[in-house]
Protein backbone atom coordinates (compact mmCIF):
# COMPACT_ATOMS: atom_id res chain seq x y z
CA UNK A 1 0.00 0.00 0.00
CA UNK A 2 2.87 2.35 0.92
CA UNK A 3 4.66 1.76 -2.47
CA UNK A 4 1.75 2.25 -4.67
CA UNK A 5 0.94 5.63 -2.64
CA UNK A 6 4.70 6.64 -3.69
CA UNK A 7 4.09 5.66 -7.24
CA UNK A 8 0.81 7.94 -7.12
CA UNK A 9 2.52 10.66 -5.40
CA UNK A 10 5.66 10.65 -8.16
CA UNK A 11 3.50 9.80 -11.26
CA UNK A 12 1.72 13.29 -9.79
CA UNK A 13 4.27 15.33 -9.30
CA UNK A 14 5.73 14.46 -12.83
CA UNK A 15 2.91 15.10 -14.71
CA UNK A 16 2.48 18.45 -12.33
CA UNK A 17 5.94 19.28 -13.25
CA UNK A 18 5.16 18.32 -17.34
CA UNK A 19 2.33 20.78 -17.22
CA UNK A 20 4.29 23.24 -15.79
CA UNK A 21 7.92 23.42 -16.86
CA UNK A 22 9.16 25.62 -20.01
CA UNK A 23 11.70 23.05 -20.56
CA UNK A 24 10.33 22.04 -23.87
CA UNK A 25 8.56 25.26 -24.50
CA UNK A 26 10.09 29.11 -25.61
CA UNK A 27 8.89 32.35 -26.94
CA UNK A 28 8.28 32.96 -30.47
CA UNK A 29 11.70 33.15 -31.85
CA UNK A 30 12.22 37.25 -32.82
CA UNK A 31 9.60 38.20 -30.40
CA UNK A 32 10.38 40.58 -27.76
CA UNK A 33 8.76 43.01 -24.73
CA UNK A 34 6.46 45.60 -24.77
CA UNK A 35 8.57 48.64 -21.88
CA UNK A 36 6.59 50.84 -19.97
CA UNK A 37 8.29 54.21 -19.73
CA UNK A 38 7.45 54.87 -15.79
CA UNK A 39 6.97 58.70 -15.46
CA UNK A 40 8.30 58.89 -19.19
CA UNK A 41 12.14 59.48 -19.55
CA UNK A 42 13.15 61.81 -16.56
CA UNK A 43 16.32 62.18 -14.22
CA UNK A 44 17.17 58.75 -11.84
CA UNK A 45 17.91 58.54 -8.67
CA UNK A 46 19.33 56.83 -5.59
CA UNK A 47 16.69 54.41 -4.35
CA UNK A 48 18.82 53.75 -1.12
CA UNK A 49 16.32 53.64 2.13
CA UNK A 50 14.01 55.32 0.19
CA UNK A 51 10.30 55.80 1.86
CA UNK A 52 6.41 57.33 1.00
CA UNK A 53 8.38 60.93 2.41
CA UNK A 54 11.83 60.81 0.73
CA UNK A 55 12.45 63.92 -1.48
CA UNK A 56 13.67 61.86 -4.45
CA UNK A 57 14.78 65.13 -6.24
CA UNK A 58 17.64 65.51 -3.88
CA UNK A 59 19.16 62.53 -4.69
CA UNK A 60 19.02 62.46 -8.73
CA UNK A 61 22.57 61.60 -9.96
CA UNK A 62 24.33 64.25 -12.58
CA UNK A 63 21.92 64.65 -15.61
CA UNK A 64 22.40 63.28 -18.59
CA UNK A 65 19.37 64.93 -20.36
CA UNK A 66 16.77 67.61 -19.92
CA UNK A 67 13.90 65.80 -19.10
CA UNK A 68 11.74 65.99 -16.02
CA UNK A 69 9.60 62.97 -14.98
CA UNK A 70 5.34 63.87 -16.37
CA UNK A 71 6.11 66.40 -18.67
CA UNK A 72 5.22 66.26 -22.54
CA UNK A 73 9.19 66.34 -23.65
CA UNK A 74 9.48 63.28 -21.17
CA UNK A 75 7.11 61.15 -22.62
CA UNK A 76 8.23 61.90 -26.25
CA UNK A 77 11.35 61.38 -25.36
CA UNK A 78 10.28 57.85 -24.07
CA UNK A 79 7.95 56.98 -27.17
CA UNK A 80 11.00 57.92 -28.94
CA UNK A 81 13.35 55.80 -26.98
CA UNK A 82 11.36 52.66 -27.65
CA UNK A 83 8.42 52.91 -24.94
CA UNK A 84 4.74 51.12 -25.84
CA UNK A 85 3.36 52.93 -22.76
CA UNK A 86 4.50 55.59 -20.54
CA UNK A 87 3.06 55.60 -17.03
CA UNK A 88 2.04 58.98 -15.59
CA UNK A 89 0.35 60.45 -12.26
CA UNK A 90 -2.54 62.61 -11.54
CA UNK A 91 -4.20 64.37 -8.93
CA UNK A 92 -7.76 65.93 -9.40
CA UNK A 93 -7.52 69.07 -8.40
CA UNK A 94 -10.27 71.46 -6.55
CA UNK A 95 -11.10 73.41 -10.53
CA UNK A 96 -11.66 69.81 -11.42
CA UNK A 97 -8.44 69.51 -13.62
CA UNK A 98 -6.36 66.22 -13.59
CA UNK A 99 -2.75 67.69 -12.58
CA UNK A 100 -0.05 65.21 -14.20
CA UNK A 101 2.50 65.46 -11.53
CA UNK A 102 4.01 62.42 -9.11
CA UNK A 103 4.35 63.87 -5.67
CA UNK A 104 1.55 63.97 -2.91
CA UNK A 105 2.78 67.45 -2.07
CA UNK A 106 4.65 69.89 -3.88
CA UNK A 107 7.52 71.06 -1.57
CA UNK A 108 9.92 68.40 -2.69
CA UNK A 109 10.00 69.22 -6.73
CA UNK A 110 8.53 72.91 -7.14
CA UNK A 111 8.54 76.31 -5.45
CA UNK A 112 5.44 76.08 -4.11
CA UNK A 113 4.04 74.59 -1.21
CA UNK A 114 1.21 72.50 -0.05
CA UNK A 115 -0.56 69.49 -1.13
CA UNK A 116 -1.22 68.86 -4.56
CA UNK A 117 -4.58 67.72 -4.83
CA UNK A 118 -5.64 71.18 -2.61
CA UNK A 119 -3.93 73.42 -5.11
CA UNK A 120 -5.94 75.00 -8.24
CA UNK A 121 -4.63 73.69 -11.83
CA UNK A 122 -4.18 77.06 -12.52
CA UNK A 123 -1.72 77.83 -9.80
CA UNK A 124 0.31 74.56 -10.44
CA UNK A 125 0.48 75.61 -14.05
CA UNK A 126 2.31 78.46 -13.04
CA UNK A 127 4.80 76.17 -10.73
CA UNK A 128 8.45 75.67 -11.80
CA UNK A 129 8.43 72.13 -11.14
CA UNK A 130 12.24 71.73 -11.76
CA UNK A 131 12.95 74.23 -9.01
CA UNK A 132 14.25 71.27 -5.91
CA UNK A 133 16.41 69.21 -8.04
CA UNK A 134 20.06 68.71 -7.20
CA UNK A 135 22.36 66.29 -7.63
CA UNK A 136 25.37 67.89 -5.14
CA UNK A 137 23.58 67.99 -1.77
CA UNK A 138 22.05 71.17 -2.95
CA UNK A 139 25.18 73.37 -3.87
CA UNK A 140 23.39 73.77 -7.40
CA UNK A 141 20.31 73.14 -9.15
CA UNK A 142 20.67 72.36 -12.59
CA UNK A 143 16.43 72.21 -13.50
CA UNK A 144 16.06 75.51 -11.53
CA UNK A 145 13.78 78.24 -13.52
CA UNK A 146 13.69 75.64 -16.20
CA UNK A 147 10.50 73.85 -15.68
CA UNK A 148 8.27 76.75 -15.39
CA UNK A 149 4.91 76.06 -16.88
CA UNK A 150 5.70 72.23 -17.71
CA UNK A 151 3.09 70.60 -16.11
CA UNK A 152 0.23 69.28 -18.03
CA UNK A 153 -3.14 68.59 -17.24
CA UNK A 154 -4.50 65.19 -18.13
CA UNK A 155 -6.09 66.38 -21.90
CA UNK A 156 -3.10 67.90 -22.83
CA UNK A 157 -1.30 64.95 -22.87
CA UNK A 158 -4.28 63.01 -24.20
CA UNK A 159 -4.33 65.68 -27.12
CA UNK A 160 -0.67 66.00 -27.74
CA UNK A 161 -0.27 61.93 -27.99
CA UNK A 162 -3.11 60.90 -29.29
CA UNK A 163 -1.93 57.78 -31.01
CA UNK A 164 0.07 56.49 -28.28
CA UNK A 165 -0.92 54.61 -24.91
CA UNK A 166 -0.46 55.78 -21.06
CA UNK A 167 -0.85 54.05 -17.70
CA UNK A 168 -3.10 55.88 -15.43
CA UNK A 169 -1.63 56.49 -11.38
CA UNK A 170 -3.95 57.28 -8.88
CA UNK A 171 -2.01 59.03 -6.16
CA UNK A 172 -4.80 58.98 -3.82
CA UNK A 173 -8.01 56.86 -2.08
CA UNK A 174 -10.47 59.19 -3.50
CA UNK A 175 -13.49 57.29 -5.70
CA UNK A 176 -14.23 60.59 -7.05
CA UNK A 177 -11.14 60.96 -9.26
CA UNK A 178 -11.97 57.02 -10.39
CA UNK A 179 -15.60 58.57 -11.34
CA UNK A 180 -14.09 61.68 -12.92
CA UNK A 181 -11.86 59.72 -15.34
CA UNK A 182 -14.29 57.70 -16.46
CA UNK A 183 -16.76 60.20 -17.27
CA UNK A 184 -14.43 62.11 -19.36
CA UNK A 185 -12.79 58.93 -20.64
CA UNK A 186 -16.83 57.76 -21.85
CA UNK A 187 -17.52 60.94 -23.65
CA UNK A 188 -13.87 60.90 -25.56
CA UNK A 189 -13.61 57.72 -27.45
CA UNK A 190 -10.25 58.69 -28.82
CA UNK A 191 -9.02 59.63 -25.34
CA UNK A 192 -10.02 56.28 -24.14
CA UNK A 193 -7.96 54.47 -26.68
CA UNK A 194 -5.18 55.84 -25.55
CA UNK A 195 -5.49 54.73 -22.02
CA UNK A 196 -3.95 51.04 -21.74
CA UNK A 197 -4.79 50.43 -18.30
CA UNK A 198 -5.53 52.12 -14.71
CA UNK A 199 -3.80 51.78 -11.45
CA UNK A 200 -3.05 53.09 -8.05
CA UNK A 201 -5.50 54.03 -5.02
CA UNK A 202 -8.22 51.00 -4.67
CA UNK A 203 -11.16 53.10 -4.74
CA UNK A 204 -10.25 55.49 -7.17
CA UNK A 205 -9.12 52.30 -9.87
CA UNK A 206 -12.12 50.05 -9.08
CA UNK A 207 -14.46 52.57 -9.76
CA UNK A 208 -12.81 53.19 -13.10
CA UNK A 209 -13.07 49.62 -14.00
CA UNK A 210 -16.34 49.04 -12.86
CA UNK A 211 -17.59 51.95 -15.32
CA UNK A 212 -15.57 51.00 -17.94
CA UNK A 213 -15.41 47.41 -17.61
CA UNK A 214 -13.38 46.77 -21.20
CA UNK A 215 -11.10 48.90 -19.49
CA UNK A 216 -7.79 47.27 -17.43
CA UNK A 217 -5.83 47.51 -14.36
CA UNK A 218 -4.47 46.90 -10.89
CA UNK A 219 -4.46 47.58 -7.34
CA UNK A 220 -2.86 45.90 -4.35
CA UNK A 221 -5.09 44.16 -3.13
CA UNK A 222 -5.97 42.38 -6.89
CA UNK A 223 -2.59 41.58 -7.43
CA UNK A 224 -1.90 39.91 -3.74
CA UNK A 225 -5.67 38.30 -4.27
CA UNK A 226 -4.50 36.83 -8.23
CA UNK A 227 -1.17 35.94 -7.40
CA UNK A 228 -2.29 33.96 -3.95
CA UNK A 229 -4.87 32.20 -5.96
CA UNK A 230 -2.51 31.09 -8.89
CA UNK A 231 -0.21 29.83 -6.57
CA UNK A 232 -3.00 27.92 -4.61
CA UNK A 233 -4.58 26.14 -8.14
CA UNK A 234 -2.15 27.46 -11.05
CA UNK A 235 -0.32 23.82 -11.26
CA UNK A 236 -3.21 22.66 -13.05
CA UNK A 237 -3.25 25.40 -15.69
CA UNK A 238 -6.37 26.49 -14.48
CA UNK A 239 -6.35 30.34 -14.41
CA UNK A 240 -8.66 31.97 -11.68
CA UNK A 241 -11.04 34.79 -11.77
CA UNK A 242 -8.92 36.96 -9.63
CA UNK A 243 -5.97 36.89 -13.07
CA UNK A 244 -8.63 37.67 -15.94
CA UNK A 245 -8.80 40.68 -17.89
CA UNK A 246 -6.49 42.67 -15.81
CA UNK A 247 -2.95 44.15 -15.54
CA UNK A 248 -0.45 41.80 -13.52
CA UNK A 249 2.60 43.05 -12.12
CA UNK A 250 5.30 40.43 -11.02
CA UNK A 251 8.70 41.80 -9.48
CA UNK A 252 11.56 39.30 -11.25
CA UNK A 253 12.81 38.13 -8.09
CA UNK A 254 9.59 36.56 -7.37
CA UNK A 255 8.38 35.48 -10.97
CA UNK A 256 10.41 31.84 -11.04
CA UNK A 257 7.99 30.76 -7.67
CA UNK A 258 4.90 31.09 -10.73
CA UNK A 259 3.73 27.86 -11.99
CA UNK A 260 4.79 27.85 -15.45
CA UNK A 261 7.31 30.40 -15.48
CA UNK A 262 8.04 31.94 -17.94
CA UNK A 263 6.84 30.51 -21.19
CA UNK A 264 3.55 28.64 -19.76
CA UNK A 265 2.06 31.62 -16.94
CA UNK A 266 2.86 34.30 -19.56
CA UNK A 267 0.81 32.09 -22.27
CA UNK A 268 -1.81 31.35 -19.50
CA UNK A 269 -2.44 34.83 -18.30
CA UNK A 270 -2.19 36.31 -22.23
CA UNK A 271 -5.53 33.27 -22.81
CA UNK A 272 -7.39 34.84 -20.09
CA UNK A 273 -6.60 38.66 -21.26
CA UNK A 274 -3.83 39.61 -19.11
CA UNK A 275 -1.05 41.35 -19.90
CA UNK A 276 2.11 40.16 -17.48
CA UNK A 277 4.18 43.57 -16.53
CA UNK A 278 7.74 42.73 -15.50
CA UNK A 279 8.74 44.94 -12.92
CA UNK A 280 12.11 45.00 -10.70
CA UNK A 281 13.47 42.63 -8.01
CA UNK A 282 11.43 43.53 -5.01
CA UNK A 283 12.71 44.52 -1.68
CA UNK A 284 11.07 44.23 1.92
CA UNK A 285 10.36 48.28 2.60
CA UNK A 286 10.13 49.23 -0.53
CA UNK A 287 7.20 51.90 -1.20
CA UNK A 288 7.05 51.18 -4.53
CA UNK A 289 8.58 49.50 -7.87
CA UNK A 290 11.64 48.74 -8.95
CA UNK A 291 11.95 48.69 -12.60
CA UNK A 292 14.20 46.69 -14.86
CA UNK A 293 17.05 49.45 -14.66
CA UNK A 294 20.52 47.69 -15.02
CA UNK A 295 21.52 45.83 -17.29
CA UNK A 296 22.32 42.93 -14.65
CA UNK A 297 18.12 43.02 -14.08
CA UNK A 298 17.42 42.58 -18.19
CA UNK A 299 19.49 39.60 -18.43
CA UNK A 300 16.73 38.05 -15.34
CA UNK A 301 14.02 38.92 -18.33
CA UNK A 302 13.52 35.54 -20.54
CA UNK A 303 14.96 35.57 -23.85
CA UNK A 304 11.99 36.72 -26.21
CA UNK A 305 9.78 37.38 -23.31
CA UNK A 306 6.29 38.82 -24.70
CA UNK A 307 4.66 40.50 -21.86
CA UNK A 308 5.52 43.91 -20.44
CA UNK A 309 9.03 45.12 -18.74
CA UNK A 310 8.44 47.97 -16.17
CA UNK A 311 11.68 50.66 -16.32
CA UNK A 312 13.09 53.65 -14.69
CA UNK A 313 15.47 54.29 -17.73
CA UNK A 314 14.22 53.92 -21.23
CA UNK A 315 16.74 55.94 -22.77
CA UNK A 316 19.12 53.06 -22.29
CA UNK A 317 16.45 49.87 -22.74
CA UNK A 318 17.05 49.60 -26.28
CA UNK A 319 20.97 48.97 -25.53
CA UNK A 320 20.64 46.81 -22.57
CA UNK A 321 17.46 44.41 -23.94
CA UNK A 322 19.85 44.05 -27.13
CA UNK A 323 23.17 42.86 -24.48
CA UNK A 324 21.37 40.35 -22.75
CA UNK A 325 19.78 39.07 -25.52
CA UNK A 326 16.21 39.37 -24.89
CA UNK A 327 15.22 40.03 -28.56
CA UNK A 328 14.33 43.19 -30.04
CA UNK A 329 11.41 46.32 -27.88
CA UNK A 330 8.34 45.84 -29.79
Amino acid sequence: MIRRILVALVAFAGIVWLMNTSLFSRFPEGSGPQVIAHRGQHQVFDRTGLDNDTCTATRIGQPSHPYLENTLASMQAAFSAGATVVELDVHLTPDGNFAVFHDWTLDCRTNLAGVTENTPYAELARADIGYGYTADGGRTFPFRGKGIGLMPELDQVFEAFPDKRFLVNFKSERVEEGTELATRLARDPRALATVFGVYGGDRPTEATLALLPALRGYTRTSVKDCLVSYLAIGWSGHVPASCRNRLLPVPVNYAPLLWGWPVRFVERMQAAGTDVILLGPYRSGDPGPAGIDSLEDWKAVPENFTGLVWTNRIETAREWAEAAGIGPIR
